[in-house]
């Protein structure tokens, strides 16, 4: 039978070994979550970076020329087309997280496509390939009431074109009351050599300014069409408080002033589209031309209606119809005339308004009056200047210049 004493020690040597107990699990969950919160924190650090374990190794892009589209050889998956997206129940998120794509082999017996130059042969192998996961992305850029969100294609090298128009007519402001907002749109780079080198500077510019959406497929000629559906499907994603749009390149003048003033004159125009619109425009035929199409891509007389890429204006709903309609079109390999196409398919006439000059101010590009700055104050787009231009003509401008009559243009 037990004393008091047993019964005291026994009591102790329980509590003892229960407090060890405890201590023990503790210290161990402890160094568990320690190692968890560790793992996570570097991954977050590769992903804001662009990195993962195997990137070293990844490929990225095809090393031969003429090749557009980026492929992962290790893993081939079934390409599977994305789901249309509606006004009332799209993605709140971007969702493409592979950029895995096999070639289209189906039509490459026929004879019309071994008539086809290397270059429109890449592009129809991969034309189905539409979607690309985001490297950077800034969907607060949208938050809260956005008037105008001003949207440049650039590239990664032209880092001063960028800069100059951050310092210009890019320059974040609110005026009477009205955000505007940019962004620049990118994919990677072309230049496979540089390619690592590029990224990480274009991170740290975005790190300083915060104003870049790319993509992970390379940018080229023919991609400028990825890059219009990209932003088509992030603002249909993102910007549901966008009223209106401008998209344009980055070697453009553009007056803000003159687009407020000719946005408040159009307030009441539904499915406003307005640039430098062409008219019957035919499809150019001869293989030396930048702009050159076969008969195999497009076999009509004329293109539909469209705005010349250097820049235009658009209203957000009708922004987010686009992006509906370019779902049911195959893609094209000229950006500007894909993006009529897709006017076409809404039944959607651009209009042409005088102020947006995409192909400089006179024809002859000799002439004196493209430079003169009392035209350009009246304009909505100049197109064509390189960066030292741009910021010189930008300050004459906006200087104390006087000018005989303004140009009735808005």
């Amino acid at each position: 039978m037990m004393t008091t004493r047993d019964r005291w020690r026994v009591c102790k040597t329980v509590c003892l070994m229960f407090l060890l107990a405890v201590v023990t699990l503790t210290v161990f969950q402890r160094g568990s979550f320690s190692s968890v919160g560790q793992f996570q924190t570097t991954e977050r650090h590769r992903r804001m970076e662009g990195l993962t374990e195997e990137e070293p190794q990844r490929k990225g892009f095809f090393s031969t020329p003429g090749r557009f589209w980026r492929q992962e050889q290790q893993r081939m998956e079934p390409v599977t087309e994305e789901p249309l997206v509606t006004l009332d129940n799209g993605a709140k998120t971007w969702d493409i997280k592979t950029a895995n794509c096999s070639a289209n082999l189906n039509f490459t017996s026929a004879d019309w496509f071994g008539g086809l130059e290397a270059n429109f042969k890449q592009f129809l192998l991969y034309r189905h390939c539409r979607y690309f996961p985001m490297l950077i992305n800034h969907p607060e850029k949208c938050s809260g009431d956005v008037h105008l969100l001003m949207v440049i294609k650039s590239i990664i090298s032209q880092h001063d074109r960028r800069e100059v128009i951050r310092q210009t007519w890019g320059k974040e402001q609110v005026i009477n009351g009205k955000r505007i907002k940019t962004l620049f749109l990118l994919g990677t780079s072309s230049v496979e050599s540089e390619r690592a080198n590029h990224q990480k500077l274009l991170e740290y510019e975005d790190y300083i300014y915060g104003d870049i959406l790319q993509w992970d497929f390379m940018d080229s000629f023919f991609n400028l069409t990825l890059k219009e559906t990209h932003f088509l499907k992030w603002f249909s994603t993102y910007c549901g408080n966008v009223r209106y749009i401008f998209k344009g390149d980055d070697d453009v003048f553009v007056s803000v002033q003159n687009i407020m003033e000719y946005l408040e004159d159009s307030s009441d125009v539904k499915n406003l589209f307005a640039g430098d619109v062409l008219f019957k425009a035919r499809p150019i035929r001869r293989k030396e031309n930048k702009y050159y199409i076969p008969h195999a891509l497009y076999n009509k007389t004329y293109y539909p209606p469209y705005a010349g890429g250097g820049g235009f204006l658009m209203d957000g709903p009708l922004a987010r119809k686009l992006y509906l309609a370019s779902e049911t079109l195959e893609l094209y390999p000229i950006d500007d005339v894909f993006l009529g196409m897709c006017l076409e398919v809404l039944q959607v006439t651009p209009i042409k308004h005088n102020a947006f000059k995409t192909f400089g101010l006179v024809k002859n590009k000799s002439s004196k009056l493209n430079k003169e700055p009392c035209f350009f104050r009246g304009m909505i787009v100049v197109h064509k200047l390189l960066p030292q231009d741009l910021l010189a003509m930008w300050r004459l401008v906006n200087s104390d210049l006087v000018c005989a009559q303004k140009l009735d243009f808005l």
